[in-house]
């Protein structure tokens, strides 16, 4: 069945600039190329150069022109998210689009972070965590929208306030969960201190839906030797265009939450199709999850200490 083409009017963003994690493939790099095209400056902050130059150069091909560029950043290390927060502080250069879109996914054994984080909180949450307030100057001065990526694993699960780092019994998809409903309580926190203080920061929560993506692939280097049953059963749904999106749709819901002035601080976006799995983005129900305004509180102060952040006045 032919998949019909989803059509998403971006303002022209020429003159703002963009910063987009995990963009060096699959939805990152769509999301990249879409508000490359709509004319903002995307910064990528990659931690593989060679899948970074790949993205530069997909990105250039679809838009010559493109005003884009490389910066190094592996998430699952605090001191490489301040060397990259100094590097865009010492441009002083405002920030417009801040989309936390990178993230790792359920590896078969436990793993830890640079800092001793269980890997998925370290690198989904507490990565992006400490990416907004070393960038915080900078996004005060662009009045920024913050978009951060969820996934529907943030509609099941909790946080395990025991044992936040999963260290008495390893669970991969409760971890995962876990991290995504962490970023998204601190996302929505966000904006509510944004707004309370004056920061002029508006920020709020995406999630791709169910897409054919590389979370789910091969990764040796998180102990996955072969492609999950998984991911092959969604790559089937994808190629027939049944329920599930694609690697290029399954961004726009990000890129809608970041860009289009119909999206709003605060707001949760995602696409519009059966269930929502797949289809145009538009505004979701927040899940059960993301409301708890108290759980947020506690997971902003909790990371803000993890994470050893500079104090932001509330």
């Amino acid at each position: 069945m032919p998949r019909r083409p989803i059509d998403l009017t971006l303002p022209d963003l020429t003159g703002r600039r963009a910063v987009v994690t995990g963009a060096s493939d699959g939805i990152g790099l769509g999301i990249a190329a879409r508000l490359a095209e709509a004319g903002a400056e995307v910064v990528l902050p990659v931690r593989n150069q060679r899948k970074g130059e790949a993205a530069l150069a997909e990105i250039r091909r679809r838009t010559p022109h493109a005003e884009v560029s490389l910066r190094e950043l592996d998430l699952s290390s605090l001191a490489s998210v301040a060397a990259l927060g100094n590097v865009l502080r010492q441009q002083d250069r405002p920030i417009h689009h801040l989309v936390n879109n990178a993230g790792v996914m359920t590896p078969p054994d436990r793993q830890t972070t640079t800092d001793g984080f269980e890997l998925q909180l370290g690198t989904n949450h507490l990565g992006h965590v400490a990416l907004v307030t070393h960038l915080l100057p900078l996004l005060r001065a662009g009045r920024a929208r913050v978009t951060s990526q969820v996934s529907i694993a943030a509609n099941q699960g909790a946080i395990n306030w025991d044992d936040l780092n999963w260290e008495q019994s390893y669970d991969g998809m409760k971890a995962y969960s876990q991290s995504k409903i962490a970023l998204g309580l601190f996302g929505l926190e966000l904006d509510r201190r944004s707004r309370a203080a004056g920061w002029g920061i508006t920020s709020n929560l995406a999630h791709p839906g169910i897409a054919p993506t590389s979370l789910l692939d091969a990764r040796p280097e998180l102990g996955r030797s072969e492609q999950t049953l998984a991911r092959r059963l969604i790559g089937a749904l994808s190629r027939r265009g049944w329920v599930v999106g694609t690697a290029g749709t399954a961004g726009l819901p990000a890129v809608y939450a970041v860009a289009s002035g119909d999206a709003e601080g605060g707001g949760f976006y995602g696409p519009r199709g059966l269930v929502h799995l797949g289809g145009p983005p538009g505004p979701q129900r927040l899940y059960s999850r993301l409301g708890d305004t108290e759980q947020a509180r506690r997971i902003w102060d909790v990371s803000m200490e993890l994470t050893h952040a500079p104090a932001m006045d509330a």
